[in-house]
């Protein structure tokens, strides 16, 4: 036996012996640490985790706001990513909100994941204050990538609670049933024995905005996540199966937007949920597909075509809204 082969064979069982950890989540607090309660710029979710929380409002304040839309980021981001494209909304009457996600941008357990049913808490207990606070204006949630996918699986069912529609820039539903097996037992391995281990996305070598200028200014920000455990890539997997498997169960009225340049989600599975969503195309169920778009549609140099066709999508939704009323 050569010396590269023993220790080939000593790697791999050192490997096989630490197959007994498991990827490190975090827990919600138990009991809860506070009430839930709407802050200036926070609010206090379920458990009494204080979350950070952005607003836009419209010009004559939240008094003039006709509509809401609680906006969820992506991985590795948090709630800056829809600045731009708020002052926009925010002409049309549309305020929005925006909040860090656990272990993103500034909330609590940054770098970690918890799970798909505490983020989806943490959604539905911002709906819940803003209805408080607001009363029946129709609120929207827009989510990009894992931000959509957690609006799928939160949503899904029929115990939710009441929004207008969901708005999916981009979802993350790559689920496991779609990979090829070396690529689902490769994470399950690295997210089972070395989960604290971190990478970075240079290894992917893949590019997700069309604008290089979106990039270089994520690349400054400290609040973006550069460096990304191994476990916490397994949970984001673990949610994209769960929102890939509730496709079926989601009956939101729904507008998807895609980049047909996407090389972050494949458009096989986006694809699959689509068709999957309940209703037929153009009554309960939208998709808009843009030849030059890629992944990040909101910051890319079509994201003022993407938020027209936003705005244009919610406002054929209130007429809906007011015939049925």
């Amino acid at each position: 036996m050569t010396g590269t082969v023993r220790q080939l064979i000593i790697i791999l069982c050192c490997l096989l012996l630490q197959a007994g950890c498991m990827p490190q989540f975090t827990q919600p607090h138990k009991p809860a640490l506070a009430e839930p309660q709407l802050k200036e710029t926070s609010f206090i979710s379920f458990d009494g985790t204080e979350l950070p929380l952005r607003t836009w409002q419209p010009p004559g304040g939240l008094a003039a706001a006709e509509t809401v839309f609680i906006a969820l980021h992506g991985f590795n981001d948090y709630s800056r990513f829809i600045y731009k494209e708020a002052d926009f909304f925010t002409q049309h009457n549309i305020a929005v909100f925006a909040y860090d996600q656990r272990g993103f941008g500034n909330a609590p357990v940054r770098g970690r994941w918890s799970s798909n049913d505490t983020m989806g808490q943490d959604l539905k207990t911002l709906l819940h204050l803003l209805r408080q606070k607001y009363g029946n204006i129709p609120v929207y949630l827009l989510g990009h990538s894992m931000g959509a996918a957690l609006v799928i699986q939160a949503m899904s069912g029929k115990n939710h609670p009441d929004v207008a529609g969901a708005i999916l820039v981009a979802p993350a539903v790559w689920a496991r049933a779609t990979m090829p097996f070396y690529q689902k037992g490769a994470l399950w391995l690295v997210a089972h024995t070395i989960p604290w281990y971190t990478v970075t996305g240079r290894i992917l070598d893949r590019q997700a905005c069309s604008d290089s200028e979106v990039l270089r200014e994520q690349s400054r920000d400290p609040l973006i996540i550069k460096e990304t455990r191994f476990d916490t890539i397994y949970g984001l997997q673990n949610l994209m199966d769960a929102a890939y498997a509730s496709a079926g169960r989601f009956n939101l009225p729904t507008l998807i937007l895609y980049g047909r340049h996407d090389e972050i989600i494949p458009p096989e599975p986006v694809l699959d949920v689509y068709n999957r969503f309940p209703g037929q195309p153009g009554s309960l169920k939208k998709l808009i597909l843009y030849d030059n778009g890629y992944h990040m549609l909101l910051r890319g140099l079509e994201a003022e075509e993407v938020v027209g066709d936003i705005v244009a999508w919610v406002d054929e939704e209130k007429v809906k809204l007011k015939m049925e009323n």
